[in-house]
């Protein structure tokens, strides 16, 4: 099992030490992920006076919009690579059927040519 790592990131102008399994960079980008999302509820009207419960519902309702879009995003790409690849077995299985169509057709003219009827 890899090792746990360490990050101390800037969350909402707080200095924060987080840990886990994946890599410093990671967690350094989750925290930058947070303040952009931060930044961007900022610019809702009367956001300064909301109470900490409330942003932080916001906050988390706004997460988990992005959370459910990259979800369905990534079904419609995992779709489409289903049906690509049964493009792809279809067309391989054509390429097949061609290719013994072809030997079938040409067998008789290869006999002539050596002397075989």
């Amino acid at each position: 099992m890899s090792s746990k790592n360490t990050a101390t990131v800037v969350i909402g102008g707080k200095v924060i030490r987080l840990t886990g399994y994946e890599s410093e960079e990671y967690l350094q980008r989750v925290a930058s992920y947070l303040n952009h999302k931060n930044s961007e509820l900022e610019e809702i009207k009367g956001w300064k006076r909301m109470t900490s419960d409330m942003k932080a519902q916001l906050l988390a309702l706004n997460i988990a919009d992005d959370y459910f879009k990259a979800k369905h995003q990534a079904e419609l790409l995992d779709e489409d690579l289903q049906n690509k690849d049964r493009e792809i077995y279809d067309l391989k299985q054509q390429i097949v059927e061609l290719s013994m169509t072809l030997d079938d057709l040409t067998a008789p003219v290869d006999g002539k040519r050596n002397g075989k009827r």
